[in-house]
Order: C-alpha cells, then sequence, then structure tokens
C-alpha cells in the first residue's frame, strides 16, 4: 500500500463517519437511508446511460 491509498482509505473513512452522524442527527434509519443511496445510484446510472448514448 503506498501514501495515496492510505490518504484515499482515510478520507473515506471521514466520509463515512461525516454521513452516518448525518443520519442520526436527522432520525434517519438505515433502510431509509439505503433507499435514498439506491435511488441516487440510479439516478447517476441513468445520466451516465444518457450521455453515453448521445456520445
Amino acid at each position: 500500500m503506498n501514501e495515496y491509498q492510505i490518504v484515499s482509505l482515510i478520507s473515506l473513512t471521514g466520509f463515512l463517519i461525516l454521513v452516518a452522524w448525518s443520519f442520526r442527527s436527522r432520525d434517519v434509519n438505515w433502510k431509509k437511508g439505503l433507499y435514498m443511496a439506491g435511488a441516487w445510484a440510479g439516478i447517476f446510472a441513468i445520466v451516465i446511460l444518457f450521455v453515453d448514448i448521445v456520445r
């Protein structure tokens, strides 16, 4: 593991902590959180497919 991978791993861990803290402060349960994450993943997938088709 080089220094760039270590920095990436530390920042990813920090981002996950921030997201979990945000969910807890807004009283979002895991089921609703996973639903919202799936919705965002679907939106990004649709946009990526649209851009790929237009190209």
